[in-house]
C-alpha cells in the first residue's frame, strides 16, 4: 500500500471498529475529518549557496480533548496522506492512555542524511517559520519523530521564541535537557513498549527467559525496547535497520550492536568488551526475512505498512508488539487475527513517547523538573493502567486488543463530544418546546 492510501486504510478502521463498538455516528464523523492541515514550501539556503525547496506539512487532527500533540518526521517519502493518518492515530493514542490532548503530526519531504548539520538547522528553522502561527504551547505541540531528535527540537523552539519574542519551552517537547527537556524522554517510547510487553507476558503466563524476540528497526525506540526486554532474560535473535538485518539463534548483546551502530551507522553483529568489539556468528537477512522468522515476539519498530496482504502469510510470531505507527495494514491484520495472533496495537504499545512528552509539557508549564525515577514511575502507572483497561474491554466484549483500544478511545472522545450536546440532546430540546 502506498503512503497515499495509508490514510484511507486508517479511516476504514475507524468506520469498522466504530460501528462494531456502537459508537455514536457523530463521534465517527468527528474522526473522519482533520480539523486543519497546513502545507508549506520551505526554501533552504544550501552550503554551496544554492536554494532548495522542500515541502512541509502539519496536521492538527482533533481538539475535542485538548491542544494537539504529535511529532515531526524528516523522510523522503513523507506525504500529506501519511501525515493525516499519523495525526489520526495520535488522536486515538492520546485518548487510549487518557492524556488531555488531541492528535497532530508533521513532516518534511526530505532525505535528511544528505544534508549537512547547518542545512539541517536551516530546514528546521524554515519549518517553524512556516508553522509559527499554526503551533503553540496551548494550540499544537510538536515533538521528535523519524529522523528528528532533541537537537532539532531545540532549534525549532529557539526559532519559535525568536519569532514570537517570548520564552515558550512548552511549545516543543523532546528537547535537550538543558533547554527544558524531560529526563526519560529519549527512552520513553521503548520503555512504554517494554512495559506493555511485560504486562502481556504476565497475563499470558509466559516465561520471559524462554522467549525469542525479533526487532525490525533499530532506531531509538527499537533499541530501548530490545535492551529492556533483554534485561528481563529474553533472547533478541534478530535486529535490523533500513539497510537490512542480522539473525542468530543464540541472541545478540543489544548494547554492543547499538554502540557499533552509533559509530559505523550500520547494524553489525558484534560483542563489545569496553572499547574492543569483535564480530559474532550470525546470518545477514533482509527486513522482509526478519518479519517471517520463527520467533515468539515480533516487534515492528520502523515505518508503517510493512506487514501487508502480500507478506502476511510469512509472519509466524504468535505475538506482535507494534512499536512503529501502523505497521500492519487492516487487510493483513484480519488474517493474523483469524490465525490467533495477539497484536498489541500501536495506539497503546508506542504511547510511552507522547506520555512522557506530556510530562515534559507539564514540567515546562509548572517550572518544576521531575527526577528520572519520578518520570519512570509515572510512565509505568499510565502504561499499565491503560493496558489493563484495554485488556478488560477486550475480554468483556470479545474484541481484539486493537478493537478494544479504539473502542476505549472512541468512548472517551464521545464523552467530550456529548458534553457539547449531541443530535439526540437537541432533538429532545425541540420536542420539549
Amino acid at each position: 500500500m502506498s503512503r497515499q492510501d495509508i490514510f484511507q486504510d486508517a479511516l476504514q478502521r475507524v468506520r469498522e471498529i466504530g460501528a462494531d463498538a456502537g459508537v455514536a455516528p457523530e463521534v465517527i464523523a468527528e474522526l473522519m475529518h482533520p480539523k486543519a492541515m497546513l502545507t508549506a514550501t520551505l526554501p533552504v539556503r544550501m552550503d554551496d549557496g544554492s536554494t532548495r525547496y522542500f515541502v512541509g506539512y502539519r496536521c492538527r487532527y482533533n481538539t475535542v480533548l485538548g491542544p494537539t500533540k504529535g511529532g515531526v518526521r524528516y523522510h523522503p517519502q513523507v506525504t500529506q496522506a501519511e501525515v493525516q493518518a499519523l495525526a489520526l492515530w495520535m488522536t486515538i493514542k492520546c485518548a487510549v492512555v487518557g492524556l488531555p490532548y488531541g492528535g497532530a503530526k508533521g513532516g518534511v519531504n526530505v532525505q535528511p542524511k544528505e544534508l549537512s548539520p547547518l542545512e539541517l538547522e536551516r530546514l528546521s528553522r524554515a519549518y517553524v517559520r512556516a508553522m509559527a502561527d499554526f503551533i503553540g504551547p496551548n494550540i499544537d505541540i510538536p515533538a521528535p519523530d523519524v529522523y528528528t531528535n532533541a537537537r532539532i527540537m531545540g532549534w525549532m523552539m529557539d526559532e519559535y521564541e525568536a519569532i514570537h519574542r517570548v520564552r515558550a519551552p512548552g511549545v516543543i517537547t523532546g528537547k535537550p535537557i538543558a533547554l527544558g527537556g524531560s529526563l526519560g524522554r529519549e527512552e520513553a517510547t521503548g520503555r512504554g513498549a517494554y512495559l506493555v510487553t511485560m504486562e502481556l507476558i504476565r497475563r499470558q503466563g509466559l516465561d520471559p527467559k524462554q522467549l525469542r524476540v525479533a526487532v525490525q528497526g533499530l532506531g531509538n525506540a527499537g533499541y530501548h525496547v530490545a535492551r529492556l526486554l533483554q534485561l528481563e532474560g529474553m533472547r533478541i535473535v534478530a535486529l535490523s535497520d533500513s539497510r537490512g538485518g542480522i539473525h542468530a539463534e543464540q541472541g545478540f548483546d543489544v548494547d554492543s550492536i547499538w554502540k557499533e551502530k552509533q559509530s559505523s551507522r550500520r547494524v553489525r553483529a558484534v560483542y563489545c568488551a569496553q572499547s574492543v568489539c569483535e564480530l559474532v556468528e550470525h546470518q545477514q537477512i533482509s527486513n522482509q526475512e526478519l518479519l517471517g522468522l520463527d520467533v515468539d515476539i515480533l516487534i515492528p519498530a520502523a515505518l508503517e505498512g510493512v506487514i501487508t496482504p502480500d507478506n502476511v502469510d510469512q509472519v509466524r510470531a504468535p505475538y506482535i508488539i507494534e512499536v512503529a505507527n501502523g505497521p500492519i495494514l487492516s487487510d493483513a491484520e484480519s488474517v493474523l487475527l483469524e490465525r490467533g495472533t495477539v497484536i498489541v496495537p500501536d495506539v497503546l504499545a508506542n504511547a510511552g513517547g507522547v506520555t512522557v512528552s506530556y510530562f515534559e509539557w507539564v514540567q515546562n508549564r509548572s517550572g518544576y523538573a521531575w527526577t528520572l525515577d519520578e518520570v519512570r514511575e509515572r510512565l509505568a502507572e499510565v502504561m499499565t493502567r491503560a493496558f489493563g483497561e484495554v485488556w478488560q474491554v477486550a475480554a468483556d466484549e470479545e474484541r481484539s486488543l486493537r478493537s478494544a483500544a479504539y473502542a476505549r478511545a472512541f468512548r472517551r472522545i464521545g464523552d467530550a463530544v456529548g458534553a457539547h450536546g449531541t443530535r439526540e440532546y437537541f432533538q429532545e430540546g425541540r420536542q420539549q418546546d
